[in-house]
Protein backbone atom coordinates (compact mmCIF):
# COMPACT_ATOMS: atom_id res chain seq x y z
CA UNK A 1 0.00 0.00 0.00
CA UNK A 2 1.28 3.46 -0.77
CA UNK A 3 0.08 7.27 -0.68
CA UNK A 4 -1.25 8.30 -3.62
CA UNK A 5 -2.82 11.10 -3.75
CA UNK A 6 -3.89 14.33 -1.36
CA UNK A 7 -6.26 16.76 -1.31
CA UNK A 8 -6.47 19.91 0.97
CA UNK A 9 -9.36 21.55 2.75
CA UNK A 10 -9.66 25.07 3.88
CA UNK A 11 -12.57 25.34 5.81
CA UNK A 12 -14.49 28.51 7.13
CA UNK A 13 -15.47 28.28 10.41
CA UNK A 14 -18.56 29.69 11.59
CA UNK A 15 -19.39 32.26 14.07
CA UNK A 16 -18.41 33.32 16.59
CA UNK A 17 -15.54 31.57 15.51
CA UNK A 18 -14.04 29.51 18.70
CA UNK A 19 -11.46 27.65 17.25
CA UNK A 20 -10.25 30.32 15.20
CA UNK A 21 -11.44 31.41 11.75
CA UNK A 22 -10.60 28.61 9.44
CA UNK A 23 -9.31 25.08 9.57
CA UNK A 24 -6.94 23.05 7.38
CA UNK A 25 -7.69 19.74 6.93
CA UNK A 26 -6.06 17.03 4.15
CA UNK A 27 -7.31 14.07 2.74
CA UNK A 28 -4.79 11.43 1.71
CA UNK A 29 -6.22 8.55 -0.39
CA UNK A 30 -3.69 4.74 -0.89
CA UNK A 31 -3.21 3.18 -4.04
CA UNK A 32 -5.50 0.47 -3.21
CA UNK A 33 -8.28 2.98 -2.22
CA UNK A 34 -8.04 3.63 1.90
CA UNK A 35 -8.86 6.94 2.85
CA UNK A 36 -6.99 8.84 5.93
CA UNK A 37 -7.85 12.95 7.18
CA UNK A 38 -5.67 15.14 9.02
CA UNK A 39 -5.62 18.42 9.87
CA UNK A 40 -2.61 21.51 10.25
CA UNK A 41 -2.89 23.97 12.53
CA UNK A 42 0.21 26.07 11.36
CA UNK A 43 -1.26 30.06 11.57
CA UNK A 44 1.95 31.75 10.49
CA UNK A 45 1.14 32.25 6.88
CA UNK A 46 -2.12 32.52 4.11
CA UNK A 47 -4.10 29.26 4.17
CA UNK A 48 -3.84 29.13 0.22
CA UNK A 49 0.28 29.91 1.32
CA UNK A 50 -0.18 27.12 3.76
CA UNK A 51 -1.72 24.74 0.68
CA UNK A 52 1.14 25.15 -1.18
CA UNK A 53 3.43 24.30 1.61
CA UNK A 54 1.34 20.94 2.65
CA UNK A 55 1.15 19.91 -1.27
CA UNK A 56 4.91 20.51 -1.57
CA UNK A 57 5.59 18.26 1.54
CA UNK A 58 3.62 15.90 0.39
CA UNK A 59 4.75 15.07 -3.38
CA UNK A 60 8.58 15.74 -2.21
CA UNK A 61 8.61 13.45 1.22
CA UNK A 62 5.74 11.37 1.04
CA UNK A 63 3.70 10.39 -2.22
CA UNK A 64 4.59 6.91 -3.29
CA UNK A 65 5.94 5.68 0.39
CA UNK A 66 3.92 3.47 2.42
CA UNK A 67 1.67 5.02 5.38
CA UNK A 68 3.61 3.42 7.87
CA UNK A 69 6.74 4.27 7.25
CA UNK A 70 6.20 7.34 9.84
CA UNK A 71 9.77 7.76 11.11
CA UNK A 72 11.66 7.93 7.46
CA UNK A 73 8.80 10.38 6.22
CA UNK A 74 9.78 12.82 9.64
CA UNK A 75 12.95 12.64 9.06
CA UNK A 76 12.83 14.05 5.70
CA UNK A 77 10.74 16.88 6.44
CA UNK A 78 12.86 17.56 9.26
CA UNK A 79 15.67 17.57 7.46
CA UNK A 80 14.21 19.06 4.24
CA UNK A 81 16.80 21.67 2.96
CA UNK A 82 19.68 21.15 5.27
CA UNK A 83 17.40 22.55 8.22
CA UNK A 84 17.74 19.68 10.71
CA UNK A 85 15.50 21.71 13.02
CA UNK A 86 12.39 22.66 14.31
CA UNK A 87 9.77 24.29 12.10
CA UNK A 88 6.28 24.93 12.48
CA UNK A 89 5.41 25.54 9.33
CA UNK A 90 6.71 22.67 7.39
CA UNK A 91 6.42 20.52 10.58
CA UNK A 92 2.63 21.43 10.57
CA UNK A 93 2.49 20.79 7.21
CA UNK A 94 3.55 17.20 8.42
CA UNK A 95 1.62 16.69 11.57
CA UNK A 96 -1.54 16.86 9.65
CA UNK A 97 -0.17 14.32 6.88
CA UNK A 98 0.98 12.19 9.69
CA UNK A 99 -2.15 11.93 10.98
CA UNK A 100 -3.94 10.80 7.67
CA UNK A 101 -1.56 8.44 7.51
CA UNK A 102 -1.95 6.78 10.54
CA UNK A 103 -6.03 7.47 10.17
CA UNK A 104 -5.43 4.49 6.74
CA UNK A 105 -3.11 2.75 8.55
CA UNK A 106 -5.99 2.11 11.66
CA UNK A 107 -8.38 1.88 9.13
CA UNK A 108 -6.94 -0.92 6.97
CA UNK A 109 -6.10 -3.48 10.02
CA UNK A 110 -9.66 -2.31 11.50
CA UNK A 111 -7.77 -0.85 14.50
CA UNK A 112 -8.29 2.87 16.28
CA UNK A 113 -5.01 4.55 15.88
CA UNK A 114 -4.19 4.18 19.85
CA UNK A 115 -4.33 0.57 19.65
CA UNK A 116 -0.76 0.92 17.71
CA UNK A 117 0.77 3.48 20.29
CA UNK A 118 0.76 1.02 23.76
CA UNK A 119 -3.25 0.69 23.88
CA UNK A 120 -5.88 2.28 25.85
CA UNK A 121 -4.96 3.31 29.28
CA UNK A 122 -8.24 5.27 29.63
CA UNK A 123 -12.06 4.56 28.62
CA UNK A 124 -12.70 7.95 29.02
CA UNK A 125 -10.88 11.38 29.07
CA UNK A 126 -11.37 14.42 30.86
CA UNK A 127 -11.63 17.48 29.16
CA UNK A 128 -11.64 21.57 30.11
CA UNK A 129 -13.08 24.35 28.22
CA UNK A 130 -12.59 27.95 27.64
CA UNK A 131 -15.52 30.17 29.30
CA UNK A 132 -16.92 31.30 26.30
CA UNK A 133 -19.98 33.82 25.67
CA UNK A 134 -23.18 32.65 26.68
CA UNK A 135 -26.29 33.47 24.30
CA UNK A 136 -27.64 36.19 26.27
CA UNK A 137 -24.33 38.13 26.91
CA UNK A 138 -22.69 40.67 25.40
CA UNK A 139 -19.37 39.47 23.49
CA UNK A 140 -17.12 42.32 23.31
CA UNK A 141 -17.73 42.65 27.28
CA UNK A 142 -17.52 39.46 28.41
CA UNK A 143 -13.56 39.12 28.17
CA UNK A 144 -13.64 42.27 31.14
CA UNK A 145 -16.01 40.90 32.92
CA UNK A 146 -16.44 38.59 36.21
CA UNK A 147 -19.86 38.30 36.09
CA UNK A 148 -20.30 37.05 32.95
CA UNK A 149 -17.41 34.81 34.02
CA UNK A 150 -19.23 33.69 36.28
CA UNK A 151 -22.89 32.61 34.67
CA UNK A 152 -20.67 30.82 32.22
CA UNK A 153 -18.37 28.87 34.80
CA UNK A 154 -22.04 27.49 36.52
CA UNK A 155 -23.34 26.65 33.07
CA UNK A 156 -19.78 24.35 32.26
CA UNK A 157 -19.98 23.38 35.74
CA UNK A 158 -24.02 21.99 35.08
CA UNK A 159 -22.59 20.34 31.99
CA UNK A 160 -20.16 18.34 34.16
CA UNK A 161 -16.98 19.97 33.30
CA UNK A 162 -14.16 20.24 36.27
CA UNK A 163 -11.74 22.40 34.66
CA UNK A 164 -12.44 25.36 33.34
CA UNK A 165 -10.08 28.12 31.76
CA UNK A 166 -9.80 32.20 31.62
CA UNK A 167 -8.01 34.76 30.36
CA UNK A 168 -8.87 38.12 31.40
CA UNK A 169 -4.62 39.56 31.78
CA UNK A 170 -4.98 41.61 29.07
CA UNK A 171 -3.27 41.83 25.10
CA UNK A 172 -0.64 40.01 23.41
CA UNK A 173 0.99 41.92 21.03
CA UNK A 174 3.89 42.05 18.29
CA UNK A 175 6.10 43.41 20.93
CA UNK A 176 6.56 40.69 22.72
CA UNK A 177 6.81 40.38 26.62
CA UNK A 178 5.22 43.41 28.28
CA UNK A 179 4.59 44.68 31.90
CA UNK A 180 0.99 44.31 33.10
CA UNK A 181 -0.90 46.88 33.73
CA UNK A 182 -2.12 47.34 37.01
CA UNK A 183 -6.13 47.01 35.34
CA UNK A 184 -5.05 43.70 34.07
CA UNK A 185 -3.50 42.57 37.38
CA UNK A 186 -6.32 43.47 39.21
CA UNK A 187 -9.07 42.31 36.79
CA UNK A 188 -7.05 38.88 37.07
CA UNK A 189 -7.73 39.46 40.74
CA UNK A 190 -11.52 40.09 40.40
CA UNK A 191 -11.74 37.13 38.00
CA UNK A 192 -9.99 34.72 40.12
CA UNK A 193 -12.11 35.34 43.18
CA UNK A 194 -15.03 34.96 41.50
CA UNK A 195 -14.27 32.13 39.86
CA UNK A 196 -13.13 30.41 42.95
CA UNK A 197 -15.83 31.49 45.38
CA UNK A 198 -18.43 29.87 42.57
CA UNK A 199 -16.98 26.85 41.35
CA UNK A 200 -15.32 25.90 45.31
CA UNK A 201 -13.87 22.52 45.12
CA UNK A 202 -16.20 21.34 42.16
CA UNK A 203 -13.59 22.35 39.38
CA UNK A 204 -10.14 23.52 38.27
CA UNK A 205 -9.38 26.76 37.61
CA UNK A 206 -6.88 26.93 34.46
CA UNK A 207 -5.51 31.02 34.50
CA UNK A 208 -4.35 31.20 30.55
CA UNK A 209 -2.21 34.23 28.95
CA UNK A 210 -0.54 34.11 25.49
CA UNK A 211 3.29 34.66 26.25
CA UNK A 212 2.59 38.34 26.65
CA UNK A 213 4.33 39.04 29.99
CA UNK A 214 8.42 39.54 30.76
CA UNK A 215 9.73 36.90 33.11
CA UNK A 216 9.24 39.68 35.78
CA UNK A 217 5.85 40.67 34.67
CA UNK A 218 4.83 37.25 34.66
CA UNK A 219 6.30 36.98 38.34
CA UNK A 220 4.11 39.92 39.33
CA UNK A 221 1.11 39.03 38.12
CA UNK A 222 1.78 34.88 39.38
CA UNK A 223 2.52 36.06 42.89
CA UNK A 224 -0.86 37.93 42.69
CA UNK A 225 -2.83 34.61 41.87
CA UNK A 226 -1.28 31.97 43.92
CA UNK A 227 -3.95 32.08 46.59
CA UNK A 228 -6.51 30.64 44.50
CA UNK A 229 -5.27 27.35 44.69
CA UNK A 230 -4.87 27.50 40.70
CA UNK A 231 -3.75 24.37 38.59
CA UNK A 232 -2.17 25.95 36.18
CA UNK A 233 -0.31 29.19 34.65
CA UNK A 234 -0.28 29.25 30.74
CA UNK A 235 2.27 30.45 28.64
CA UNK A 236 3.32 33.22 30.99
CA UNK A 237 6.21 34.07 28.70
CA UNK A 238 6.77 33.94 24.79
CA UNK A 239 7.50 30.18 24.16
CA UNK A 240 11.05 31.60 22.30
CA UNK A 241 12.06 32.31 26.02
CA UNK A 242 12.84 28.89 26.81
CA UNK A 243 15.54 29.64 29.44
CA UNK A 244 13.08 31.78 31.35
CA UNK A 245 10.60 29.80 31.94
CA UNK A 246 12.55 28.47 35.01
CA UNK A 247 12.96 31.60 36.63
CA UNK A 248 9.02 31.90 36.60
CA UNK A 249 8.38 28.41 38.19
CA UNK A 250 11.11 28.71 40.90
CA UNK A 251 9.34 32.42 41.87
CA UNK A 252 5.74 31.26 41.29
CA UNK A 253 3.68 28.75 43.25
CA UNK A 254 1.38 27.71 40.75
CA UNK A 255 2.53 24.88 38.14
CA UNK A 256 3.59 25.96 34.58
CA UNK A 257 1.77 24.85 31.41
CA UNK A 258 2.86 25.83 27.88
CA UNK A 259 3.32 24.13 24.56
CA UNK A 260 0.78 25.65 22.17
CA UNK A 261 3.50 27.02 19.86
CA UNK A 262 5.98 24.94 20.10
CA UNK A 263 6.87 21.77 17.86
CA UNK A 264 8.46 18.94 17.62
CA UNK A 265 10.27 17.01 20.84
CA UNK A 266 13.38 18.96 20.33
CA UNK A 267 11.78 22.06 21.64
CA UNK A 268 9.80 19.95 24.09
CA UNK A 269 12.92 18.26 25.77
CA UNK A 270 14.52 22.00 26.24
CA UNK A 271 11.21 23.02 28.18
CA UNK A 272 11.38 19.97 30.60
CA UNK A 273 15.14 19.89 31.11
CA UNK A 274 15.37 23.34 32.06
CA UNK A 275 13.06 22.72 35.07
CA UNK A 276 10.38 25.17 34.14
CA UNK A 277 7.56 23.60 32.96
CA UNK A 278 5.48 20.53 34.29
CA UNK A 279 2.41 20.76 32.12
CA UNK A 280 3.10 20.45 28.13
CA UNK A 281 0.23 21.39 26.07
CA UNK A 282 1.38 19.98 22.70
CA UNK A 283 -1.15 21.16 19.57
CA UNK A 284 -0.47 17.71 17.19
CA UNK A 285 -1.26 19.80 14.10
CA UNK A 286 1.05 21.42 15.09
CA UNK A 287 3.46 19.54 17.35
CA UNK A 288 4.59 16.85 14.65
CA UNK A 289 2.19 14.40 14.72
CA UNK A 290 0.25 11.98 16.91
CA UNK A 291 3.75 9.68 16.89
CA UNK A 292 6.22 12.41 17.47
CA UNK A 293 3.97 14.20 20.91
CA UNK A 294 4.36 10.24 21.39
CA UNK A 295 7.34 11.23 22.48
CA UNK A 296 6.98 14.31 23.43
CA UNK A 297 4.67 12.42 26.13
CA UNK A 298 7.30 9.59 27.05
CA UNK A 299 9.93 12.22 27.46
CA UNK A 300 7.65 14.14 29.63
CA UNK A 301 7.23 10.90 32.07
CA UNK A 302 10.83 10.76 32.89
CA UNK A 303 10.44 14.41 34.13
CA UNK A 304 7.48 13.58 36.06
CA UNK A 305 5.29 15.93 33.81
CA UNK A 306 1.72 15.60 32.11
CA UNK A 307 0.17 16.07 29.13
CA UNK A 308 -2.44 18.51 28.32
CA UNK A 309 -3.37 18.10 24.75
CA UNK A 310 -4.14 21.98 23.21
CA UNK A 311 -7.36 22.81 21.01
CA UNK A 312 -7.82 26.23 19.27
CA UNK A 313 -8.69 23.99 15.96
CA UNK A 314 -11.23 21.93 14.24
CA UNK A 315 -12.40 18.49 15.26
CA UNK A 316 -9.84 16.32 13.11
CA UNK A 317 -6.55 17.68 15.47
CA UNK A 318 -9.31 17.29 18.20
CA UNK A 319 -9.44 13.68 16.98
CA UNK A 320 -6.17 12.99 17.31
CA UNK A 321 -5.65 14.55 20.34
CA UNK A 322 -7.87 12.07 21.44
CA UNK A 323 -5.96 9.41 20.06
CA UNK A 324 -3.26 10.13 22.12
CA UNK A 325 -4.84 11.16 25.45
CA UNK A 326 -6.44 7.11 25.30
CA UNK A 327 -2.64 6.37 25.13
CA UNK A 328 -0.56 8.07 27.46
CA UNK A 329 -0.46 7.62 31.22
CA UNK A 330 0.33 11.19 32.08
CA UNK A 331 -2.63 12.85 30.72
CA UNK A 332 -4.18 15.22 32.86
CA UNK A 333 -7.19 16.62 30.39
CA UNK A 334 -7.53 17.50 26.92
CA UNK A 335 -9.07 20.87 25.55
CA UNK A 336 -12.43 21.15 23.89
CA UNK A 337 -14.34 23.80 22.15
CA UNK A 338 -17.36 23.47 24.61
CA UNK A 339 -18.70 20.29 24.61
CA UNK A 340 -17.54 19.84 20.93
CA UNK A 341 -18.51 23.02 19.21
CA UNK A 342 -21.85 22.65 17.10
CA UNK A 343 -19.68 23.39 13.28
CA UNK A 344 -16.80 21.18 14.61
CA UNK A 345 -19.02 18.21 15.61
CA UNK A 346 -21.02 18.19 12.25
CA UNK A 347 -17.91 18.40 10.55
CA UNK A 348 -17.43 14.62 11.70
CA UNK A 349 -20.98 14.14 12.19
CA UNK A 350 -20.93 13.96 15.87
CA UNK A 351 -18.58 10.72 15.93
CA UNK A 352 -16.80 11.92 18.88
CA UNK A 353 -18.89 11.50 21.84
CA UNK A 354 -18.99 13.70 25.19
CA UNK A 355 -20.81 13.08 28.12
CA UNK A 356 -20.64 14.75 31.71
CA UNK A 357 -17.29 16.34 30.98
CA UNK A 358 -15.44 13.47 30.18
CA UNK A 359 -14.96 11.88 26.31
CA UNK A 360 -15.26 8.46 25.56
CA UNK A 361 -12.36 7.32 24.01
CA UNK A 362 -12.96 5.77 20.27
CA UNK A 363 -13.71 2.26 19.13
CA UNK A 364 -14.13 2.90 15.79
CA UNK A 365 -10.86 2.31 13.24
CA UNK A 366 -8.27 5.07 12.48
CA UNK A 367 -9.17 8.57 14.09
CA UNK A 368 -12.86 6.76 15.39
CA UNK A 369 -14.35 9.95 12.81
CA UNK A 370 -16.67 10.22 10.01
CA UNK A 371 -15.37 13.26 8.07
CA UNK A 372 -18.29 15.22 6.24
CA UNK A 373 -16.96 16.24 2.59
CA UNK A 374 -19.90 17.92 1.49
CA UNK A 375 -19.96 19.99 4.37
CA UNK A 376 -16.19 21.21 4.41
CA UNK A 377 -16.56 21.80 0.33
CA UNK A 378 -20.01 24.29 1.32
CA UNK A 379 -17.71 26.21 3.87
CA UNK A 380 -14.51 26.91 1.71
CA UNK A 381 -12.52 30.28 3.19
CA UNK A 382 -12.64 33.08 1.46
CA UNK A 383 -11.67 35.66 3.99
CA UNK A 384 -7.82 37.13 3.76
CA UNK A 385 -7.40 37.22 7.97
CA UNK A 386 -5.21 34.52 9.31
CA UNK A 387 -6.14 31.99 11.88
CA UNK A 388 -5.34 34.18 14.98
CA UNK A 389 -3.73 37.49 15.32
CA UNK A 390 -1.89 39.65 17.64
CA UNK A 391 -2.28 43.89 17.89
CA UNK A 392 0.59 45.67 16.92
CA UNK A 393 -0.17 48.45 19.63
CA UNK A 394 1.42 48.32 23.37
CA UNK A 395 -0.09 47.89 26.08
CA UNK A 396 -2.21 50.33 27.68
CA UNK A 397 -1.33 51.75 30.83
CA UNK A 398 -4.09 54.52 30.98
CA UNK A 399 -6.91 52.19 30.24
CA UNK A 400 -9.60 52.03 33.51
CA UNK A 401 -12.32 50.03 34.09
CA UNK A 402 -15.89 51.18 35.25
Amino acid sequence: MKLSRLKVFIVGNKKPYWGGKYFIFVKLTSDNGVIGYGEVYSASISPESMKIVIEDVFDRHMKNEAPENIELMFRRVYSSGFSQRPDPTVIGAFSGLEMACLDIIGKSINKPIYSMLGGCMQDRIRSYTYLYPLEHHDKEKFWASPDMAVESAIEMLNKGFTAIKFDPAGPYTIRGGHQPSMVDISLSIEFCNALRKTVGNKADLLFGTHGQFTTSGAIRLGKALEKYNLLWFEEPIPPDNIDEFKKVSEAVNIPIATGERHTTKSEFASLLKNGGVSILQPALGRSGGILETKKISAIAEVFNAQIAPHLYAGPIEWAANIQLATSIPNLLMVETILTGGDFHLKLIKNSIKWENGFIHSPKSPGLGIEFDEDLASQNQYTGNKLHLEMQEDACNYQRHLD
